[in-house]
């Protein structure tokens, strides 16, 4: 066994106070060595906001803080209660989604790495419809094993991704089960981006939601989590005082044209739904690894 998942399973069983210290107390040391994540953030932080020197560092300050909360809550959500989890998730502009999932049995949504995608999963198989998503597969195997059985046991459907399969795979769960299709999507993992603009520069963000929704003729929206702070009854329930905010985009159709080119004009519509919404939230963007900028 890996070192990592025997840290990852100890960190599991400790308080869950303990835990949220220790991730902000490594997030702070992080920050303040300004590590290479940390320089990573800030790279991709100036591009969204223009923001330099002390202002910048703040800002990244608050966005490792945000991601060190996203660890934990990892941790933490195995243990948490249905009413937790409720208490801890607000949902805008959920009409028309769940119209979609009453009409046609399926959605197909495009997600940053904002906020926490797998309290949104979690939520959102209850709250919606069962969530299918994909996972980068990680070595050794036996640390993606146990994070696949993590998300599985919040109730979702996780397809690791192995090349072309994995799209033939998601396609067969679309049309067979439906429910809410998930993907996590401005950090391409393809090498056949789709290039977009974002924040007044070229980007390449995954084609995958797209090409879904146009192959299967779902409807698309796109999907913004960021943190806020609980105050009063919802705190307590929550047992946390933070949740996340789940704001959903209008319905993206799909256009006409070729397969290749509704999805890049789908995905110029998410991306920018996507793009705008980080802007308002940029401390809960956690890229703290390289992005698609085009050079």
């Amino acid at each position: 066994m890996t070192g990592f998942l025997i840290a990852w399973r100890v960190s599991r069983r400790l308080p869950i106070g303990m835990t949220r210290a220790f991730a902000g107390a490594a997030a702070w040391i992080a920050w303040a060595l300004h590590a290479k994540p940390v320089k990573g953030l800030e790279f991709n932080l100036n591009r969204v906001t223009k923001l330099e020197g002390k202002q910048l560092r703040r800002l990244s300050r608050r966005g490792m803080a945000s991601a060190a909360r996203y660890y934990a809550e990892v941790l933490e959500l195995p243990r948490l209660t249905e009413a937790n989890i409720d208490a801890r998730v607000r949902v805008v502009n959920p009409d028309k989604p769940l119209a979609a999932i009453a009409r046609d049995g399926r959605i197909v949504v495009a997600l940053s790495h904002s906020g926490n995608w797998d309290l949104t999963g979690a939520w959102a198989t209850r709250g919606i419809a069962p969530v299918t998503s994909v996972a980068e597969v990680l070595e050794p195997r036996a640390v993606f094993d146990e994070f696949m059985g993590y998300r599985e046991s919040l109730g979702m459907r996780i397809l690791g991704h192995e090349g072309s399969s994995t799209f033939r795979s998601l396609i067969s769960v679309t049309k067979e089960h439906g429910g809410v299709l998930a993907l996590v999507a401005d950090r391409d993992m393809s090498g056949s981006g789709i290039e977009v603009e974002m924040w007044g520069h070229a980007v390449r963000v995954a084609p995958g939601p797209a090409a879904l929704a146009a192959t299967t003729k779902t409807e698309l929206y796109g999907l913004m989590v960021h943190y806020e702070q609980l105050t009063r009854a919802r705190r307590k329930v929550a047992k946390s005082k933070w949740g996340i905010v789940m704001t959903f985009s209008e319905p993206i159709e799909v256009p006409a044209g070729t397969t290749r080119e509704q999805a890049e004009v789908m995905t110029r519509a998410w991306s920018s739904f996507v793009a705008e919404q980080i802007a308002l939230h940029p401390q809960d963007w956690h890229m703290l690894q390289r992005f698609g900028w085009v050079s």
